[in-house]
């Protein structure tokens, strides 16, 4: 055979080969058997080793090719990949339209309903037709490239069946079905290895395996739910139609509801059919069809506003208490949690369940020895959410709030108006231990190695004190200890290492400041760093830091009062700025925050906030805009205020703007600004 037959041959063989996978995985009709299948991908294989130029990337032997990985690569979603807020109740549903529906008043609009698959979110990007890259949704702004991963799924096609010139990005959820999930529990239980507890667990953890021929082993599926960038198209309904043609394949019993009574009958529908699906639900997505008014509607948090997770009822089964136990948290908060005789609950063993804090105790009236209803929603802990008061014999004991720390036994203490106790020892083995434990975290330094055992064992040696310590290590000094070996110190070296060099908002994030999660990190970052060269001089960072007062934090669009006194004081005490030092001086390197937005940045370093109702446009869409502009939006009124933007009925905050003679706009002259 010439290379040119060879080649004529390859393009025909990976048509057919192509067609047949379609046939088998996207409409479930196989028109072959899997050994004619196997023959013709063997056939394929052994002209491309002959010819290794004729590979193509969407030829279906690169579905499991290459070496494992060593780690994966960061993937900067273009586009938010954002999670969905729950709800429970019809009550909630009706709650849910009543604010959208003030937000699009004498708007006509249907809702589209798809079953909601409990599996791992993904993104897919094709270009000119051909699958180049794959990403888990990782927080929604950064996820994980999992490209080799996700060309082993047989129902993710390499090459779609429709040409599309340009990106094209679809998103959808990697699942198991339910007997490809026992089987591998049945193969693990002969190997003698653990056991996942359900199916999401089981396909997150084959798409996060650094060798691909592990995914390829586990049999993932894939559905289709959203084409965000690339489609021509004007409703969700349409989305899920065009996903098929591409030769996506598409969960099959999505409905378009007029409203929602019609949205409750295919609630109750899919909750009578779901134990006959061969893939686990945990509820329904309700999402406004028409896309322009869906992007209307903007997003709230990290969720849009236009959709909702409608959940089954949560699973409740009925245990004892047989203890509760005082948890101390990396901010030294004092959390009770309710030590149960292990119970069967949505899957999974439970043997503990949180009560929140001594408010919660009190309302409840939960003592050691009730019988208890615990209730398990998603993901959530499991809360006990009922006391079976018929059932005391009188032996129960009641619960006293704490005194004195469980574990350095420092008093206690819980200032007025707050819930929680707190620890009043800030060196505290626990607080310092699980300070440790958030700082190395994924979120935060992201050192890969240093789990919470080892991290204990080198409290207990003293090797180190806090947080700084674990960049001063050597192979040397962690070697000789338990658990260790040569090959094992070197990569804990080696992993932190390449943790020392970190974005602002990490390490922001790391610092384990009281209130500030990983948003409020970044918001903070880019209001502080974005005029910064790397690295981030150690004077630089505590000099800027110190001198910020709550005003300054308070007019960064979404932080507020006890934030802001939160950042303010941390940085007021001599123990974390020396902390801070320490690092330095063992090595972290910070780069600076940079914004996204290039161009034209006419609205740098003003401050706006918004009140009242725009008609041109959503609060979101004006807040987008400032944004790109270089701008930044409070939502309060201050003396570091540049422009107030008054729509129809402006609220207090017009009035406070009049009194501190700030700047205010009306609509007309904001549209005339941003032009």
């Amino acid at each position: 055979m010439t290379k040119q037959e060879a080649k004529q041959r390859a393009e025909k063989l990976r048509k057919v080969i192509d067609d047949y996978r379609y046939r088998y995985h996207v409409l479930n009709d196989p028109t072959v058997s899997d050994e004619v299948y196997s023959q013709l991908i063997q056939e394929l294989r052994n002209i491309e080793e002959r010819y290794p130029d004729l590979i193509t990337p969407d030829s279906p032997t690169q579905r499991v090719a290459g070496k494992p990985l060593e780690y994966f690569e960061k993937v900067d979603h273009k586009i938010p990949m954002l999670s969905l807020n729950d709800i429970f109740s019809d009550d909630e549903l009706y709650k849910w339209e009543e604010r959208i529906k003030k937000l699009l008043p004498q708007t006509d609009f249907d809702y589209i309903c798809e079953v909601k698959i409990d599996g791992l979110a993904v993104s897919l990007i094709y270009e000119d037709g051909v699958f180049v890259q794959g990403a888990t949704r990782g927080d929604g702004r950064y996820g994980e490239d999992v490209t080799l991963n996700l060309k082993t799924i047989h129902s993710i096609p390499l090459k779609l069946k429709k040409p599309v010139k340009g990106r094209l990005e679809v998103r959808g959820e990697v699942y198991l079905k339910k007997d490809d999930f026992e089987k591998i529990n049945r193969e693990n239980k002969r190997k003698g290895l653990p056991l996942f507890a359900n199916p999401r667990n089981a396909a997150a953890g084959s798409i996060r395996q650094l060798d691909p021929q592990v995914a390829a082993s586990r049999n993932l599926s894939f559905y289709v739910w959203d084409i965000p960038e690339g489609a021509d198209v004007k409703t969700h309904y349409e989305v899920h139609k065009l996903a098929f043609d591409l030769g996506f394949p598409v969960e099959k019993h999505f409905e378009v509801c007029r409203n929602l009574g019609e949205v409750k009958k295919y609630y109750h529908k899919i909750m009578n059919i779901r134990e006959k699906l061969d893939y686990q639900i945990d509820g329904i997505v309700v999402s406004v069809n028409q896309i322009e008014l869906f992007k209307k509607l903007g997003v709230v948090g990290k969720a849009p506003r236009g959709s909702v997770a409608y959940k089954f009822p949560a699973e409740k089964a009925t245990t004892v208490i047989e203890n509760i136990h005082w948890q101390v948290g990396r901010t030294g908060k004092l959390t009770p949690v309710a030590l149960l005789k292990p119970v069967s609950l949505a899957g999974t063993t439970v043997s503990r369940a949180t009560l929140h804090n001594w408010d919660e105790i009190k309302r409840l009236d939960v003592r050691i020895g009730d019988q208890v209803v615990v209730q398990k929603a998603g993901d959530i802990i499991p809360d006990i959410v009922e006391v079976i008061k018929g059932l005391r014999n009188g032996k129960e004991k009641r619960i006293a709030p704490p005194q004195r720390c469980p574990i350095c036994s420092s008093p206690v203490t819980k200032k007025d108006g707050e819930v929680d106790y707190y620890c009043t020892n800030k060196n505290c083995y626990a607080v310092q231990r699980e300070k440790i434990y958030h700082f190395v975290s994924k979120k935060a330094f992201d050192i890969e190695g240093l789990g919470p055992k080892i991290i204990d064992q080198l409290i207990e040696t003293g090797l180190i004190s806090d947080a700084a310590d674990i960049f001063a290590l050597s192979q040397e000094v962690l070697v000789p200890l338990e658990r260790f070996a040569e090959k094992s110190a070197d990569n804990i070296i080696s992993s932190i290492e390449k943790s020392k060099v970190i974005d602002i908002n990490r390490f922001l994030f790391a610092l384990g400041i009281r209130y500030v999660g990983e948003e409020t990190a970044r918001l903070i970052a880019s209001h502080r760093f974005n005029k910064f060269t790397y690295p981030v001089s150690e004077s630089n960072f505590i000099e800027n830091f110190r001198k910020l007062n709550t005003d300054d934090l308070i007019s960064i669009e979404g932080i507020g009062d006890a934030v802001a006194k939160s950042v303010v004081d941390f940085f007021a005490d001599s123990e974390n700025v020396n902390f801070i030092k320490k690092l330095f001086k063992n090595g972290v390197k910070i780069k600076p925050f940079t914004p996204k937005h290039k161009g034209n940045l006419k609205l740098e370093g003003k401050v706006f906030v918004l009140t009242g109702t725009l008609s041109s446009m959503t609060r979101d869409e004006a807040k987008k805009i400032i944004s790109d502009l270089g701008g930044r939006v409070s939502s309060s009124v201050s003396k570091n205020t540049d422009y107030v933007v008054a729509g129809s009925d402006p609220g207090s905050k017009f009035e406070k703007a009049q009194k501190l003679g700030i700047t205010i706009l009306n609509e007309e002259q904001f549209l005339n600004m941003i032009k």
